[in-house]
């Protein structure tokens, strides 16, 4: 067992008592009780409950058997026990339900004394909130997936009143940019109704998938389900396939596989929403069906990013709303969901403005622009769900040129199309992308896996609230609640998926379930530790991200010292650290105020828990080589919308990361770099070092080659070494340190070129990004 298991075994799920002592006695404190999320109402009481082999399960009905699977399953699993669901009552040791038809759809009780356990609900959803909070009362180890010995299984005696704040409480997972498997799915369900969220987006169609089986059009799934694989480049490094190409990279669902998974999800309280996009991000379709676009030309399904989307449905075809009525057909028999997504985002209408067949519809329906004619769009086939008995959800993007009568706004684009849709009185899903959007980093970046950019750390998506400030009451009411969203461009792997899933989803949970008023981030921050737990034992491969130490140093060029500041997410957080050779134990110095550093310094830093450093240890190294201070001038000085620290940039010790937008890096856009270092006198040198970025999406390119040439009197140089590089495919963010090596000699300039890789594959222009010289 690891370290950090054990720490969290000592720390949270051991509630073990003698077999003496009665359960009145045993006393628990709200320390000891991690529901997440956090209970509307809650009162602890002395004593607890002890499931044992004899536990009864006793139902409202006999339907609701596989309701208490959750629990019987798992006690089978650590004890081996076999509990029993019978339709009397017996006198004591039992879980029993009651329906109360006064209570709210997803409300429950959940009354504990020492003799039994009553759950109180309307319906299933209620009972089956119940069940996962009496999954969250037990220790951790209930989890576990094999034989659990020395735990007493208690729980404490209590009450607790709970329902949502919110009715919407959603999770979004994009399977058309890299395609999952329904086990995957069916995993995924599992782990929201864990935390009580009750709805899955399926965005299951984009321009790089068609991910449903729509038998009607077969060619859907034959020819837009299938894209060349490039997955060696990066996700906007991919070159545009043409239609003869054949595709083999990605996959589909067929209908049956789709009528189990809501069926499987129904048993959650969990609905399931399917997106099929329109009028854009459909080149998958395209690819199928040219016919469908407004120049019917044949084209590839896209193996990564599209931009501008110009691809998309023909508005001035009526074979289009054909198509789209048919295909919906389809869907709604798999989806029994109140809603269906149409996306409705990001449209370039360049070919609408040249298309016939779009001038044609919009003189015929009296719209004055692309922007109307999109409306009309959205509008006529909202009125197509409705007459099915659905209502229609859209990005925010649909309230341009006017807004469906019916429909649901989703505000991505931050929350003001949420807070505008509210004011006309539509409903409104919060999900902006400062705080629910989870393909965003979590953390540092040089130290998480890669991301799409941004970043919302666990801290700041349990800041997230939907009802934004500025909003009447009535406006409030139109706010169902909110969505985290998990973009899948960057997530080729299910445990890549439950890494950014996981623990944020936590965080949402409680946002969206809990009162705002009860919601405390260092409670959280506590509670959140034993769900790392039960993360452990389910296998579900969850980010320590909030555990990462994290640093803010600068440097003062006069006195050329450097000042580091450590911090984490976590409150009051138990930083220790230790320099250069000595080992992060629990004999580390306690960080209390920032580090004043004047000499190659390295630096060592972990959080603790319990005296024992937990996460992924944090290490920096100062280094203060010759040419910190030193005049620097370049040939072609940097772009104006990369400068770094500015004059000294080069020359600081400060050290960038892959996020290229933090401040440390100089760019040069389509040239090469050239920097002369003046040491101020002959000095004696035998090592230079250039520190360099690769991001090949936004091109950014490591340079071709590094060569160092000296002088002693600023005129006459040598060329003294090169360090080459060859361009090669890269679709992750790297950094690279480029080293010339030499003789030893004394000179007193330095001159660093750095050769740019001046055009991508595709012909556009190369940054080539540059954050130190440093000189040994």
């Amino acid at each position: 067992m690891s370290v950090f298991k054990k720490m969290l075994v000592m720390a949270i799920i051991a509630i073990t008592v003698s077999c003496q002592k009665s359960n009145e006695d045993i006393i628990f404190t709200e320390n000891d009780i991690a529901v997440i999320p956090k209970p509307a109402k809650l009162l602890l009481n002395k004593g607890a409950f002890q499931f044992d082999e004899n536990t009864k399960f006793i139902l409202a009905a006999a339907s609701q058997e596989e309701l208490t699977s959750v629990l019987i399953d798992k006690f089978k699993n650590v004890s081996g026990w076999d509990l029993d669901v019978l339709e009397q009552t017996p006198k004591e040791n039992y879980v029993q339900f009651i329906i109360d038809e006064n209570l709210d759809d997803e409300a429950y009780k959940l009354n504990v004394n020492s003799n039994r356990v009553l759950i109180t609900s309307k319906g299933d959803a209620g009972f089956i909130y119940g069940i996962e909070t009496l999954r969250q009362l037990l220790p951790v180890a209930i989890e576990s997936s094999n034989s659990v010995s020395g735990t007493d299984w208690f729980i404490p005696n209590l009450t607790i009143e709970d329902q949502p704040r919110y009715k919407y409480r959603g999770l979004m997972l994009d399977v058309s940019r890299h395609f999952f498997e329904i086990e995957y799915l069916k995993k995924t369900i599992d782990r929201l109704a864990m935390l009580k969220m009750n709805v899955l987006h399926l965005h299951l169609v984009d321009d790089q998938g068609w991910r449903i089986e729509i038998k009607k059009y077969p060619k859907l799934t034959e020819v837009g389900a299938w894209r060349v694989d490039q997955e060696d480049k990066h996700w906007d490094g991919r070159y545009t396939t043409s239609a003869d190409e054949k595709g083999t990279y990605g996959g589909f669902y067929t209908q049956d596989e789709l009528k189990d998974l809501v069926a499987y999800a129904a048993t959650k309280n969990i609905e399931i929403i399917p997106e099929i996009e329109m009028p854009a991000h459909v080149s998958s379709a395209i690819a199928a069906y040219p016919e469908l676009s407004c120049h019917e030309k044949p084209i590839g399904v896209p193996s990564g990013g599209v931009w501008p989307i110009t691809d998309i449905y023909c508005a001035g075809k009526e074979n289009t709303f054909e198509f789209l009525e048919n295909v919906l057909e389809e869907v709604m028999e798999i989806f029994p969901s109140k809603y269906i997504h149409v996306g409705g985002d990001e449209a370039t209408k360049t070919n609408w403005k040249k298309c016939p067949d779009c001038n044609k519809r919009m003189r015929s329906e009296n719209l004055e622009n692309v922007e109307e004619l999109q409306s009309y769009f959205i509008k006529r086939m909202e009125s197509f769900i409705n007459s099915k008995g659905k209502r229609l959800i859209g990005w925010d993007e649909i309230l341009e040129g006017g807004i469906a009568p019916e429909a649901t706004v989703m505000s991505w684009r931050g929350t003001k199309g949420g807070l505008e849709a509210a004011k006309q009185g539509h409903d409104v899903i919060m999900t902006p992308g400062s705080h629910c959007y989870f393909d965003h980093y979590q953390g540092p970046q040089n130290e998480e896996p890669l991301a799409w950019g941004g970043y919302t750390p666990l801290s700041k998506v349990y800041t997230f609230d939907p009802v934004v400030e500025g909003m009447t009451a009535a406006e409030a009411k139109h706010v169902l609640g909110g969505q985290a969203n998990l973009w899948s461009e960057q997530i080729k792997t299910t445990s890549h998926s439950e890494y950014m899933i996981f623990p944020r989803l936590a965080a949402l949970s409680e946002t969206l379930w809990s009162t705002k008023e009860s919601r405390n981030w260092e409670d959280f921050s506590t509670r959140i530790v034993t769900m790392f737990g039960r993360y452990d034992y389910l296998n579900i491969n969850y980010a320590k991200s909030a555990y990462l130490v994290m640093e803010d140093v600068k440097i003062d060029m006069d006195t050329k010292k450097v000042t580091l500041a450590l911090n984490n997410e976590f409150t009051d957080a138990d930083i220790r650290y230790t320099l250069n050779d000595a080992k992060l134990t629990d004999a580390a110095v306690k960080y209390t105020e920032p580090l004043i550093i004047n000499e190659s310094t390295e630096v060592h830093a972990s959080l603790f828990k319990n005296d024992v450093p937990v996460g992924v240890p944090f290490n920096t190294t100062i280094k203060f080589h010759k040419a910190v201070g030193k005049k620097v001038t370049f040939k072609e000085i940097y772009d104006d919308r990369y400068q770094g620290e500015g004059e000294f940039g080069m020359v600081n010790t400060l050290r960038a990361t892959k996020n290229y937008t933090d401040g440390h890096w100089q760019a040069w856009l389509g040239k090469d770099m050239e920097a002369v270092v003046d040491l101020g006198e002959a000095t004696s040198i035998k090592e230079v070092v250039v520190g360099t970025l690769e991001n090949q999406g936004p091109g950014i390119y490591f340079p071709t080659a590094v060569k160092v040439s000296v002088s002693k009197d600023g005129k006459n140089y040598t060329e003294v070494g090169v360090e080459k590089r060859a361009f090669a495919k890269n679709p992750s963010f790297d950094l690279k340190e480029f080293k010339v090596s030499f003789e030893e000699q004394s000179v007193r300039y330095v001159k660093v070129f750095a050769k740019n890789l001046s055009k991508t594959p595709e012909g556009g222009k190369v940054w080539l990004f540059v954050d130190e010289i440093i000189i040994n």
